[in-house]
């Protein structure tokens, strides 16, 4: 590991900033910021089955980096390479039952750490409640609990447009949050060629997606230059999923 990435990493894990810059505003020219189209019980809805939650995680916030931090000592990040041998930009490890892993054998699930051969970190319960919260107030049943993957981001880090369908479950929603500096999160629709909206998600934001709408198209935009006091200049993102299929 390069001494630049253990200098950013090793700030990140004691909770101090990176550089103190202002965002790059020009990032944000026509994105929609969702709290401006929130209706009258907090929420937006992208699609059916699809919402965003503005500031659902916000009061929490602290807790859940103390909790992140404490699941990277245990399994580090790392960046990914994917089957055709690109280094994946965004740093990445998991908690619970079953973490991501990508390499020249395809994308699959594991229930061990691929460095060392040990078990994902325990999922911490402060996550689980904030996804059995989400969960039912998207109004579904069952919450995503067998996997949560952390995902780091810096500037210019970005994630292609995709659709999330390693797992075997497809009716379980996936939720999403958002912690540190804000992003541009890009929502397409049932195939790659669909319109694309870009929507700008802050700190404490969640969003959740299911039903007709678990496996539309997203990303995000190549992340700005900016800082938030908790994070600097990196963003987290916490995302969990059902794996298996439910009896």
């Amino acid at each position: 590991m390069k001494a630049t990435t253990l200098t950013w990493l090793n700030d990140w894990l004691r909770g101090r900033g990176g550089r103190r810059v202002t965002g790059d505003l020009f990032d944000f020219l026509n994105v929609t910021d969702p709290r401006e189209g929130k209706d009258c019980d907090g929420h937006i809805q992208l699609d059916p089955g699809a919402f965003i939650f503005p500031g659902m995680a916000l009061s929490r916030a602290s807790d859940l980096l103390d909790a992140a931090r404490d699941i990277v000592r245990q399994a580090p990040f790392r960046h990914l390479v994917t089957p055709g041998g690109h280094r994946m930009s965004v740093g990445m490890t998991a908690c619970g039952e079953y973490g991501w892993t990508s390499d020249a054998s395809g994308y699959r699930y594991t229930t061990t750490q691929p460095r060392n051969g040990l078990p994902w970190p325990v999922l911490p319960e402060l996550f689980r409640s904030l996804v059995e919260e989400a969960t039912a107030a998207a109004g579904f049943l069952c919450p995503p609990l067998q996997s949560g993957l952390l995902n780091l981001y810096r500037p210019g880090t970005r994630l292609s447009l995709h659709q999330d369908k390693d797992e075997e479950d497809a009716e379980t929603p996936i939720v999403s949050v958002s912690l540190g500096v804000a992003a541009t999160f890009l929502w397409g629709g049932l195939d790659r060629a669909s319109p694309t909206r870009r929507l700008r998600l802050s700190h404490g934001d969640v969003v959740v997606w299911g039903g007709p709408s678990r496996l539309t198209f997203h990303g995000v935009a190549p992340l700005a230059v900016s800082s938030h006091p908790m994070t600097g200049d990196c963003r987290l993102n916490l995302t969990f999923r059902q794996i298996t299929k439910r009896p």
